[in-house]
């Protein structure tokens, strides 16, 4: 796994490589200092917003946890550490999503059940309403003359496939195949001891099928709250635009955010999407405005931004190592509010 690793990271650094040698870097360099610290805090800022909105959407998924402000600052807190590992570890975005669970069971006493099914489903929401924010971009694409008939095609394959795979990703849920095959394999004399698990799948199964079909309220605003934060993060990619010297329309940062996060999702396997990133930038900015150096430009502010909140994640993650545990849940899901902690931030 490691070779794989540092095979993938290889091939980002590569393409990054290319990509800088490519470019006009004087130019690159005066957009930078054009936009200034201003630039970047207010870039800073509004990703704060965009992740509040992401948390928000989290903590609807919760079906036992009040939805108030203390709350919501836990979750804050703790996704900010789960994102920073998913972004250093190329294993699809999933890979901090363990740690969040082992966080909120370990300090907040939330159970491993409920925090498993919520992260999974706040991924899930993430994903149908990335879905909804491509087809609009893709729906952009078309009606923009900039765009060739390659450029189209290449958008709209890679979107058919991410559908395709967001789909297959909810209905496995929504009809509980995972218990289906379980109960399946527990049939066989190979599969009996999963037999012993099946009834804890079964349950599992049953807690997203009941938010899918029972909190339908639910699933609806964690959607709109997801969506919200992918339009969050075109009206940064607007203003880093702004910033830079190279003025564009909100449809055009739409297409730009929404292309590179198309390019982002097919090339999960690269730690952070190194290279690839910058190149969808590159690409799409060019495209869009004849100036490849104002992609690259905009590319390396967003991987400031990122630098800045996977810094603050791994540093949360180190601030949490020194708290103390909690011995036993002190959740009650029937009580559904949670007795507090000393020390809660």
């Amino acid at each position: 796994m490691t070779i794989f690793r540092l095979l993938y990271l290889a091939i980002g650094l590569a393409l990054l490589g290319y990509i800088i040698a490519d470019a006009e870097l004087a130019e690159v360099y005066r957009q930078a200092l054009e936009f200034g610290s201003t630039g970047m805090a207010l870039i800073i800022a509004l990703y704060a917003i965009e992740f509040l909105a992401d948390v928000a959407g989290w903590q609807i998924t919760f079906s036992t946890l009040p939805l108030h402000g203390s709350w919501l600052r836990k979750l804050y807190l703790v996704r900010m550490v789960g994102e920073a590992f998913n972004a250093i570890i190329p294993m699809a975005s999933i890979g901090g999503e363990p740690v969040k669970v082992v966080l909120l069971k370990k300090y907040y006493g939330v159970p491993y059940a409920d925090a498993f099914a919520s992260v999974l489903l706040a991924k899930t929401t993430n994903l149908i309403s990335l879905v909804f924010f491509l087809v609009g971009g893709f729906t952009l694409i078309l009606l923009d003359s900039h765009f060739s008939n390659a450029h189209t095609l290449v958008s709209g394959v890679g979107l058919f496939i991410f559908c395709c795979v967001v789909s297959a990703f909810f209905l496995i849920q929504r009809m509980r195949v995972t218990s289906r095959i379980s109960a399946w394999l527990s049939g066989w004399r190979a599969g009996e001891r999963i037999a012993h698990y099946l009834h804890h799948i079964e349950a599992f199964d049953a807690r997203l099928v009941r938010f899918y079909s029972r909190r339908k309220g639910r699933f609806a605003a964690a959607l709109i709250m997801a969506l919200c934060a992918w339009f969050i993060g075109a009206l940064s990619i607007y203003y880093s635009m702004m910033f830079l010297g190279t003025s564009v329309s909100f449809t055009d940062a739409w297409i730009i955010e929404a292309f590179a996060q198309l390019v982002r999702a097919g090339t999960f396997f690269i730690p952070a999407s190194l290279g690839a990133q910058e190149g969808a930038f590159v690409l799409v900015c060019a495209t869009l405005t004849g100036s490849a150096s104002s992609g690259l430009a905009v590319a390396l502010v967003r991987r400031c931004r990122e630098i800045v909140w996977i810094a603050g994640g791994l540093l949360l993650g180190w601030w949490f190592s020194f708290r103390p545990t909690l011995r036993a849940s002190v959740h009650r899901p029937e009580q559904n509010t949670p007795a507090p902690t000393s020390g809660d931030p």
